[in-house]
């Protein structure tokens, strides 16, 4: 069965090109995005291991941990790190696990058989500290992802955590945000003193809570 939303990540021990990995030990008080990759030295993916390097800092500072999963051994892993790092112009700072036998592609439902009957597709998995999966989100093998929308979305799901709030499209970080249903508009002021706009009984707004 596939993974779904508020199931509890599954735990695995496996190699990685930072040593051994025990998968909820590693993710410790964190969040946690584990990303896969159809293989070593495929273009697509060499562009995206370089673009999550560089993003770094932009993770930590959410107090994300990262680590990308490919089906091809360690030696293999090593060598592309290279290439990934000459051709991107940054260094590789997160663990690439070694899955050549497919044992946490099948755990997480990676493969999709129709797809391809070996490639793992270009799955992200949002965890949180209570390594429960907050988000999902599945690309084909020909389609590079978009980082700046997973931070977004981590944004989002980090202050929705922790207020009574929802973000609407296109949301980003400092804007207005949707105050949860369950509230009653006339509760709204001393849940939220920086104010709050009514456009119809369902749809209120306020400033973001917590800037």
């Amino acid at each position: 069965m596939s993974l779904r939303l508020g199931d509890v990540a599954p735990d695995f021990t496996a190699q990685s090109t930072e040593g051994t990995i025990n998968f909820h030990e590693f993710l410790g008080d964190s969040w946690g995005v584990l990303f896969s990759h159809p293989a070593d030295y495929t273009p697509v993916c060499t562009t995206e291991l370089g673009a999550v390097a560089k993003l770094r800092e932009e993770f930590s500072k959410r107090n994300v941990k990262v680590i990308a999963l490919s089906v091809d051994g360690l030696e293999s892993h090593k060598g592309w790190i290279g290439d990934i790092n000459e051709t991107q112009n940054t260094t590789v700072n997160f663990p690439i696990i070694a899955d050549e036998d497919k044992k946490v592609s099948a755990l997480y439902d990676m493969i999709h058989p129709n797809a391809n009957e070996s490639f793992t597709v270009r799955s992200v998995f949002v965890i949180g500290p209570d390594k429960k999966i907050k988000l999902t989100i599945t690309y084909p093998a020909s389609t590079g992802r978009n980082f700046d929308e997973l931070l977004r979305v981590i944004d989002s799901l980090q202050l929705t955590a922790n207020y009574s709030v929802a973000t609407p499209a296109n949301w980003k970080e400092g804007e207005e945000v949707v105050v949860a249903p369950a509230i009653k508009t006339e509760d709204i002021p001393a849940r939220f003193p920086k104010g709050h706009r009514v456009i119809k009984p369902y749809l209120r707004m306020t400033p973001q809570p917590n800037k």
